[in-house]
């Protein structure tokens, strides 16, 4: 599975208002979907699209 580390507006629904990465229960999803939006995640905050602390 590959998410799109430029698509903000999905990924900001994946992060919680502290600024941390929603787990698995939360979201529904599977683990190898879950490790790609982890990796979008961590790729969106590197790149400046996404901050790394709550807003």
């Amino acid at each position: 599975m590959y998410v799109d580390y430029k698509d903000v507006e999905l990924l900001k629904k994946l992060v919680n208002r502290h600024g941390k990465i929603v787990g698995r229960r939360k979201t529904g999803c599977t683990a190898v979907s879950q490790h790609a939006v982890s990796a979008a995640i961590k790729r969106a905050r590197f790149m400046g699209l996404l901050s790394y602390t709550g807003d």
